[in-house]
């Protein structure tokens, strides 16, 4: 049965990577990005979120199966903080109500294999545990002016993917979500084949350096299409029970860096 999606970040990557599969099954997807999709909205202000959500709603005609969240920049910028973070959980917290209205509502947020790596833990708390826009940018931006650009980059990003996985754990058995029946959960994609990192796979060092970071022994780099693949399994009727987890997606990267026992909490 043809279901209605509703994606942001289609534009690109595994978004537009994600929309174009939906499609192709004969699904509806409505688009979210800044150009080059059906709803036009900038996710990194609190109206550029509300303009999304109901030009996504209205062109949806009030009803929404499945909500997959993909817009995220890397940037040495408190703008990751708002696109990547606050752009997803407002956004999707806006959608909640009407997803809970569908027969099989399912939501799915991009995390990152990042989320694994160092990050500010202060940085962190400010965005998942007081959800506070302004401290958290404030923050980043603290995080730039001490270590400069170059260092700050993967920092905040690692910092906004691990307060992702945060939020999604915290809030998948809240009533918003259980309760109404959705499930919700993040992928957490090692290094894939996008314009985010066209400029580093463009040359050998630069591959080198992302293997390094991210050893994938598995296939090693991935194309979009595989992200999306597990995104639309998430998203669809046959997800019933799996909920609040990052599933990293990376090539064997997770196991590479924590070894295999994650079971003991310290």
């Amino acid at each position: 049965m043809a279901r209605t999606y509703v994606i942001t970040g289609a534009g690109s990557g595994i978004g537009k990577a994600t929309k174009e599969l939906l499609e192709a099954q004969g699904h509806r997807v409505i688009g979210i990005d800044l150009k080059d999709a059906e709803i036009i909205a900038d996710l990194s202000t609190k109206q550029g979120r509300v303009d999304a959500v109901n030009g996504a709603v209205e062109a949806a005609g009030g009803a929404v199966d499945a909500a997959i969240a993909c817009a995220g920049v890397t940037l040495p910028s408190p703008l990751t903080v708002s696109v990547n973070y606050f752009g997803m959980t407002e956004f999707l917290n806006a959608l909640a109500p009407v997803l809970a209205k569908a027969e099989a509502p399912r939501a799915v947020l991009i995390s990152s294999f990042s989320s694994l790596q160092e990050n500010d833990p202060t940085l962190v708390e400010a965005m998942c545990v007081d959800d506070d826009e302004e401290k958290a940018r404030a923050i980043a931006q603290e995080i730039v002016d001490k270590v400069g650009p170059e260092g700050a980059q993967g920092f905040i990003y690692a910092s906004t993917k691990r307060a992702i996985s945060r939020w999604v754990r915290r809030e998948c058995i809240k009533p918003q979500w259980a309760a109404a029946g959705i499930p919700l959960n993040a992928v957490g994609p090692g290094v894939i084949r996008t314009p985010m990192t066209a400029p580093w796979l463009a040359s050998e060092q630069g591959q080198q350096y992302l293997m390094s970071v991210v050893p994938m022994p598995l296939n090693g780099f991935a194309e979009p299409e595989v992200v999306a693949e597990l995104m639309i399994w998430l998203t669809s009727p046959a997800n019933t029970h799996v909920t609040g987890q990052t599933i990293y997606i990376d090539g064997g990267a997770d196991v590479g860096i924590r070894g295999e026992n994650v079971w003991d909490l310290a």
